[in-house]
């Protein structure tokens, strides 16, 4: 049996704020129960109280909003004993609030470990406490309320975690709330925005968002009209500061896309002054995907990624028909050890001040948001943040493997730009009927779903078979006809003939019933064996002839690996089935898949 660590539970009933050692673990305990807390919020996120023991005494905690995984993965639960590797303190209401910022789990028992009392009532504040009331309560009652007393107001040397005489509380951001004044938050920021004006019936103004982070998490803070002024310069990306005398208010998510259910509205009286320690500063947290796992991900979801830059592209230019002005751009390809490469966006000021002499730089991407246009694709967002060549473990195996192997691997590319390997997508083995795809009802939980499938082509809509695409490469764009020249918005400029490209819709069968598929230029190319210059120009010279062409692929059996996502047309939901890849049947291998099902469970 585990031996949890006897005594810690006194020693946290008896410990100070600024007694890091007791704070810093590791202790080894036991969950006794785990019960979620109502915050009293719509849409606020989840609160799980636990009861810690160590086998002589127990304590309430609460447990930090990134570690909610763990219980609703079923992780932890009852009678889990784990090891705290890491938590903080919190006065709330005159008692203490723990709060459980990193764990790891040992074992499950089967019963409660010794025979822990709870601790007589008193009162465990410091003298001279400033306490105030705060949204999470360790236990429910009229006391904790958001009705209760007003705050103390006084400023005593002995406050806790101060970092200065005269400066409030040291005050986590999770722990902050809109019942709270008196607070003063340790935090760096990882994002600042450029400054924005506006201008409308009601006025003229300014504003600019910064996002901070602790070790329990994240919080937006903007900043309006003469806070721009006096605050702006003083805010630097990668610093830490003590911030205090913000508003606190419930979180826009309309501009944000971080958890908090809160925001900091900075004020010209807002204080902020530069952290000037070495130790205990707030270290930015990554949860990497690999590149290879973003189709998992629902489109317009964020991620965080780490990866090498294998390209860059050129700066370029696109017309915002929504804000009717020109965005400045740049397309990077990234790649990883998952074997995968993926197209990332920058824009703005990061697009131009990006640091294209650097050969192959690693990466590290915060929160960027995942797109779906023409298969896997990432983009920067206001709130995104980008880091080259981290000091991260992962930053140096990353290093190391491309080095050594990755620079001379080919890649899958997540995002469909031409032919990259018809059939690396199709899975033999997963193959599905149509009929099994709709009765799963594949791309309906609004994010994309990938299928294998082999079926036979019955018809192909003529109608805007292909479309006029610009001639330069890694571009086509749509281009238009201005007084005949082929002009394309994206490249900013005009050619004398566009390349057409196949943009192909088929109604495909099986045994089991009739789907329509959409594909692309390989789609295409695969099944004409021509290119769309040539189909179209066979179109305008002889239509009989195109019809002819257009009859003789029907009847044609594939191998295609699709995409099945949910989009809203003219206000009518439905599911799209996109081609991945297709490619034509390998009778040979085919046969010897049917030979390995004879000899396998199912074959006896």
């Amino acid at each position: 049996m585990v031996q949890l660590t006897a005594g810690i539970c006194a020693r946290l009933h008896a410990a100070t704020p600024d007694d890091h050692e007791v704070f810093s673990g590791p202790h080894t305990v036991q969950f006794l129960s785990i019960k979620k807390v109502n915050s009293g919020n719509a849409g606020a996120l989840d609160r799980f109280r636990i009861i810690v023991s160590d086998g002589i005494n127990f304590l309430q905690a609460m447990l930090a909003t990134q570690l909610n995984g763990m219980v609703n993965d079923g992780t932890i639960g009852k009678h889990t004993v784990a090891v705290i590797e890491k938590l903080t303190c919190n006065y709330v209401q005159d008692k203490k609030l723990y709060i459980i910022l990193a764990l790891r789990v040992l074992e499950t028992a089967t019963e409660k470990i010794g025979d822990p009392k709870a601790f007589e009532t008193s009162d465990s504040a410091p003298p001279n406490m400033v306490t105030t009331p705060a949204q999470i309560t360790p236990k429910p009652s009229a006391a904790s309320s958001s009705s209760s007393k007003p705050p103390m107001r006084q400023h005593p040397s002995n406050a806790p975690v101060t970092a200065k005489s005269g400066r409030g509380s040291i005050f986590p951001i999770e722990g902050l709330s809109p019942y709270q004044n008196n607070w003063t938050i340790k935090a760096r920021v990882t994002q600042k925005s450029e400054i924005k004006t506006w201008s409308n019936a009601k006025g003229e103004g300014k504003l600019f968002s910064a996002t901070l982070m602790d070790d329990t998490g994240e919080i937006r803070a903007t900043g309006f009209n003469l806070a721009v002024d006096e605050l702006y310069p003083k805010l630097e990306e990668g610093k830490v500061y003590y911030i205090s005398k913000a508003r606190v208010n419930l979180a826009k998510k309309k501009f944000s896309n971080l958890s908090n259910d809160y925001e900091l509205n900075l004020e010209r009286t807002t204080e902020v002054e530069e952290c000037l320690d070495t130790i205990n500063l707030p270290v930015i947290k990554y949860n990497f995907v690999p590149l290879g796992g973003l189709e998992d991900l629902p489109k317009d979801s964020t991620c965080d990624v780490i990866a090498i830059v294998k390209e860059v592209a050129p700066l370029g230019e696109i017309l915002s028909k929504q804000q009717n002005r020109k965005l400045i751009k740049r397309e990077i390809t990234l790649v990883d050890q998952s074997g995968y490469s993926v197209r990332l966006t920058l824009w703005g000021k990061q697009a131009e001040q990006y640091n294209n002499e650097e050969e192959s730089p690693v990466i590290a991407f915060k929160g960027v948001r995942v797109g779906d246009f023409g298969g896997r694709s990432l983009s920067m967002i206001s709130t995104s943040t980008m880091a080259v060549n981290p000091d991260l473990e992962e930053c140096f195996k990353l290093r190391g493997w491309y080095d050594s192997m990755g620079a001379g691997q080919s890649f899958q590319a997540q995002s469909n730009t031409g032919s990259n390997g018809a059939a690396s997508g199709f899975k033999r083995e997963e193959i599905r009927s149509l009929a099994e795809v709709k009765d799963s009802q594949l791309g309906q939980q609004d994010k994309v779903e990938y299928f294998s499938v082999r079926a036979t082509i019955m018809h192909i809509k003529s109608d805007n078979i292909c479309y006029p695409a610009c001639p330069t490469i890694g571009c086509n764009k749509k281009v238009i006809d201005v007084g005949g020249n082929w002009r394309c918005e994206k490249c900013d400029k005009s050619f004398e003939a566009p390349e057409y490209r196949y943009l192909i819709s088929l109604a495909v069968a099986d045994y089991s019933g009739q789907a329509w598929l959409q594909g692309f230029n390989d789609v295409g190319l695969a099944v004409f064996g021509m290119s769309a210059n040539d189909l179209i120009q066979i179109k305008e010279n002889n239509a009989d002839k195109f019809n002819v062409i257009l009859q003789q692929a029907n009847c044609k059996t594939f191998n295609f690996s699709c995409r099945a996502k949910q989009d809203e047309y003219n206000g009518t939901t439905r599911t799209r089935f996109g081609i991945s890849s297709i490619c034509a049947l390998d009778f040979k291998a085919e046969a010897m898949r049917l030979r390995d099902l004879l000899h396998s469970e199912w074959g006896r």
